[in-house]
């Protein structure tokens, strides 16, 4: 009887090794997944590595625009308009030649020129000041033109404080009707550089 029985062991293990069903168990520690066990006649792919994150080059920030003082006052002189906002706010009076006490020339010597010779206090407005006069552009100049509204501070007075701005208009009391209506009026005066010597004619 042991015999036969272990006869029965001896033929069990050898077909089993000949159907090739035996197998050695898997570790217990690393257990096989059955997604990750590898078809037999390929080789195992590596799972993808992500791709490194990139982190995004800040952009430079937009450059400032640059001020262009002087193609707005160009701008100003063609359209009328004040760039920015008004340096002095001045009530406006007007002169001409031929009142009483009124010289051919202005406090520097210079000879005074029909709407463009103006008359200031020479302290908070000083002499030698270019100016630009919004409320004059377009106006009618002796020669036929239209003002561009550029004044020269030439010329003081005893009447002339500040706050005030004295106009000359031209020869008779006649010139100064085109500028009546700012008569008294407050002017936006803006000063738009200097000159040396007597104004240009």
């Amino acid at each position: 009887m042991k015999r036969f029985l272990a006869c029965l062991a001896t033929l069990a293990c050898a077909l089993a090794a000949s159907s090739g069903a035996y197998a050695e168990p898997a570790s217990p520690t690393s257990p096989v997944k059955a997604d990750q066990a590898p078809i037999p006649g390929q080789t195992a792919t590596p799972p993808p590595t992500q791709a490194p994150t990139q982190t995004p080059t800040p952009t430079a920030a937009p450059a400032k625009p640059v001020a262009d003082p002087i193609g707005d006052l160009v701008t100003s002189a063609i359209t009328g308009s004040l760039p920015g906002s008004a340096d002095y706010y001045l009530r406006a009076t007007l002169y001409h030649a031929g009142e009483r006490g009124l010289s051919a020339l202005d406090s520097l010597g210079c000879r005074v020129v029909a709407m463009r010779t103006a008359a200031v206090d020479g302290i908070d407005l000083p002499r030698h000041t270019i100016l630009f006069i919004k409320e004059t552009v377009g106006l009618p100049m002796p020669d036929g033109s239209k003002h561009d509204g550029y004044w020269y501070a030439s010329d003081v007075g005893g009447a002339i404080h500040k706050g005030r701005i004295d106009l000359f208009t031209g020869n008779g009391r006649g010139s100064m009707s085109p500028l009546m209506p700012l008569n008294l009026a407050t002017l936006t005066v803006m000063k738009a550089g200097v000159f040396h010597g007597c104004p240009p004619n």
